[in-house]
Parts: structure tokens; sequence; C-alpha cells
């Protein structure tokens, strides 16, 4: 494996790329001018083209070996026009991809009641935005399976880093579930799936499917409660499901629909990525230990 091509260069991609640039040659999709320079700044080769534009793409055939799939679906409809088009592209004359990781995402599962559950859950995708995943999933592995290619899917939850906490949540006073109606919540650092991705390029056997999560088994509000308590603010008022309905967008009520509690046993073992950070309510006193 010589050259790999990043597709999808937001916040967990640009994580695994100074580990990547002084191995490989690595390739980055870029859509936007002022991102180009971002990323040969971070030591990766810009190239530019758009997802949303099969033309655009001309270039990616056989352009390298392995691609790690990043990019999110578009915010409507069922499937994913932007993985259908980078499957084009990448098909177009011999194609040297043979291996491919994607980014997807635990709302596959749908509700599971809170029960424990690991890859071999059946998809019961409940909302658009998981659907739109699940056929980016079925895609992937078609066309795996015609290339001879070995594709490896990242079922990620809550993504979390120092940047990326819901403190503006806090400080708006969202409500969260009462106890009683709480559902759990999984959560992942961006270091440690950016580490997974890099482990699954060299580790996965092809068709695996990872639960990308650490080993914290918190119920939503209780995470909020313990962000709250770590970064000085006040704990988010409790409601009903009912009451969160009256103020919440229906975006974060999907959130509070559906109950799981990912096992992460086949990441640890095929993939042997050990935690950097295994226990999110521990991580977030570092993080604001750090910022002090």
């Amino acid at each position: 494996m010589k050259r790999i091509l990043i597709v999808g260069s937001g916040d967990v991609a640009r994580r695994a790329i100074p580990w990547l640039v002084r191995r490989f040659r690595v390739l980055a999709l870029v859509r936007r001018p002022e991102a180009a320079a971002e990323l040969r700044a971070l030591g990766a080769t810009p190239v530019a083209g758009n997802l949303d534009d099969l033309r655009s793409l001309q270039r990616l055939a056989g352009l390298a070996d392995a691609v790690l799939h990043c990019a999110p679906p578009p915010n409507e409809g069922s499937d994913d026009p932007r993985t259908r088009r980078l499957i084009a592209a990448l098909s177009r004359g011999p194609s040297l991809a043979r291996r491919v990781a994607y980014i997807s995402t635990s709302g596959v599962y749908g509700d599971c009641g809170g029960a424990r559950i690991d890859e071999s859950q059946p998809l019961q995708a409940t909302t658009a935005r998981a659907r739109r995943r699940v056929a980016a999933e079925q895609r992937l592995r078609r066309f795996a399976a015609g290339q001879g290619a070995r594709l490896s899917i990242l079922r990620a939850p809550g993504i979390y880093a120092a940047e990326r906490l819901s403190l503006e949540r806090l400080q708006r006073g969202s409500p969260v579930l009462k106890a009683e109606e709480d559902v759990f919540t999984n959560h992942i650092h961006a270091d440690d799936l950016a580490h997974a991705m890099i482990a699954a390029l060299f580790r996965a056997k092809g068709g695996r499917a990872f639960n990308i999560s650490d080993d914290s088994e918190l119920k939503m509000g209780d995470y909020y409660d313990a962000m709250a308590d770590t970064f000085g603010l006040s704990r988010p008022p409790r409601a009903s499901r009912a009451e969160c309905a009256a103020q919440l967008t229906p975006v974060t009520l999907s959130f509070m629909s559906e109950s799981r509690r990912l096992v992460n046993q086949r990441m640890k073992r095929e993939l042997r990525v050990a935690l950097r950070w295994p226990d999110v309510r521990t991580a977030l006193q570092q993080i604001a230990a750090a910022k002090n």
C-alpha cells in the first residue's frame, strides 16, 4: 500500500493524516480552495473534486490503492448519492482500490431498548439519517465484492473532543429526559476513532463491521450532568419525553428515541485498538484540566 485517498477531510481524517503522511503518499479530496492549503500544511496532497458533481471526480480512478471514506451523506433523502458517485468514479478503468475503510454510524441499528449489541445485530435504521448510512454501507459492500477489495465499516456513535462538546446546549438550559425515560448513549473520542480507522486499513478482515465505541455505559442525561459538573455549568433540567418534544428540534429528539449499548470487543480483538480515552467521564476531566 503506497497511496491513500481520503474522502471527507474533516476533523477525524485530519487527526489521522500526520501519522499517515510519515508512511504513505496521502491524497485528500477537497471541494473548497481554502481547505487545500490546510491539508498541504498537514502533508497531504489536495485533489480537487466534489462528491456532488460526478464529472469532478474523474481523476479518482486508479489514483490510490486504499481509500478512507469519511464523507457524510447529504442531509435529505433515503440514499447516499455521494457514495454512489464516489464508487462510480473509482470503478472507471482499472481500479487500484484494494482496501476501503468507511466511517458509518451506530444509528444503523435503530432503537435496541438499551440492550448491549454487537455487530451481529440486524440493521433496523429508523431515521432517514441512518437509512442513508445503511444505503452507503450496502453500496460499498457491493463495490468491494466486485473489485475484490477489503472493506471495513466503522460504526461510530457520538464523536467528541475538546472542540466538539455540547457546552452551548448546557448554557441554553435545554432539557434532557428524566431518569425513568432516559436512553443509553455511546461515545468515542475523535482521536480514538482516527486510530481505529488507521488500524482497520491494516488489520481488518474483508467485509467486517466494527462498533467503534469507548467503554462507557452512560445514559444521555448522566453524560450531560457529567459535562456540566466538569465545566462548572448548571446541570440540564430533566423533563418528560412530551415536555422535551415541545422544546427541542426533531433531530435532537431523534437521538432521544434510540437506546443501545455498543459492545466493542471486536474492535479490541481484531483491530487491536487500545483506547486512549476509554471512559468519557475521565476524558472530560482531562479536557477541562488542559483548558485551564
